[in-house]
């Protein structure tokens, strides 16, 4: 059996690194990594292959700093090209980037069947570019790893055919359990920083509504600069660019990094008090971790969190942001709403059986 996987972004490289472990112990299984270049910093991308021991890529596009059509134009086009010379039996894709969208269009339009890990997130937002990806790659996949219950009903309400979706659990979960310890051995970032365990608010802010609205972006900064907690912020660099046009308020107790490896943000993560951040994955290794989330959007693809109280919905509007930013919020044990950690096993075996 031969895969080509696409991969693109920080949170695809997570879960290719253990789904890509479980294709590398069985010999009848063959996979080819595309990277198509989307995150393009060098600790958003070449670090986090180092760290995690993902197989080098055969191919890397190196499509990136584009809009969004641009980007998933090109990437079709490059893509398509490697299908036609590598003639898989699969194309894999996660998520819902513009990789993700890329990598399934070029394999669903020479009749390559897809398959989509993490399928059936629904944040019902139609405005957000991950919305419109994940739609889109769900409706031409032929195979579809959903994490939830949930996300499993989401496809049946939209009249996908149920022999298509398997709830294997989250591949995320998988990742933190294979290494969370890991990162405990070598990641000496806590010491670097100078920061102790449960004494940060640990913040991460990409996603265009907040970066590309001024007031936005200035009500989260205010928001956080008014706290009597440090905050550490590993800054992306599109978020960089915007803090300084729009010339934020850094407080005192906010201290801004460069963005960082994998175990380090492993470690930044699980020692937080509380996380804020208006990342999809991040919100997830929130939960695994067990540390409470307050999620800086208005919607959220993640619902179980809510349910379950471990996660808080706050869109940028600064005294919602302060008030929940205060909330004595407590660390928590994960239920297995996302599975049991076993989630690469899964796939291998169903695969295998089809």
């Amino acid at each position: 059996m031969k895969i080509v996987t696409i991969i693109g972004a920080r949170p695809q490289f997570i879960k290719a690194s253990v789904l890509s472990l479980e294709f590398s112990k069985d010999q009848s299984i063959q996979e080819i990594i595309v990277h198509t270049g989307q995150h393009f910093d060098h600790n958003m991308s070449k670090i986090f292959f180092e760290e995690m021991m993902i197989p080098t890529p055969k191919y890397n596009l190196g499509v990136q700093n584009l809009s969004h059509g641009a980007m998933t134009g090109r990437q079709l086009e490059k893509v398509e090209e490697i299908l036609l010379k590598e003639k898989p039996d699969f194309v894999l894709v996660y998520g819902d980037t513009n990789s993700t969208l890329a990598g399934a269009l070029a394999a669903v339009k020479i009749h390559i069947p897809v398959i989509h890990v993490e399928s059936g997130l629904r944040s019902f937002n139609r405005k957000m570019p991950e919305e419109i990806n994940r739609l889109l790659t769900d409706h031409i996949a032929t195979i579809l790893f959903v994490p939830s219950e949930v996300s499993f009903n989401n496809l049946i309400k939209e009249g996908i055919d149920k022999k298509k979706i398997f709830n294997v659990g989250d591949i995320m979960f998988d990742s933190t359990l294979y290494f969370s310890k890991k990162a405990d051995h070598s990641s000496k970032i806590l010491d670097k920083l100078g920061v102790k365990k449960k004494n940060y608010i640990l913040t991460t802010i990409h996603r265009p509504e907040n970066t590309d609205s001024s007031i936005k972006l200035n009500n989260i900064f205010d928001a956080l600069s008014s706290l009597n907690t440090q905050v550490i912020i590993p800054i992306h660099p599109r978020t960089k660019i915007k803090v300084s046009e729009y010339e934020c308020n850094i407080g005192k107790n906010i201290k801004l990094i460069n963005p960082v490896g994998f175990f380090d943000m492993i470690i930044l993560e699980k020692n937080a008090s509380k996380i804020a951040t208006d990342s999809g994955g991040i919100q997830k290794e929130a939960f695994f971790y067990g540390v409470p989330c307050i999620t800086i959007r208005d919607q959220t693809e993640w619902v179980e969190l809510l349910d379950i109280g471990a996660n808080i919905l706050c869109g940028a509007n600064i005294n919602d942001l302060k008030k929940a930013l205060t909330l004595d919020l407590k660390p928590f044990e994960p239920s297995n709403v996302y599975g049991s950690g076993n989630t690469a096993n899964k796939i291998r075996k169903i695969l295998k059986s089809l």
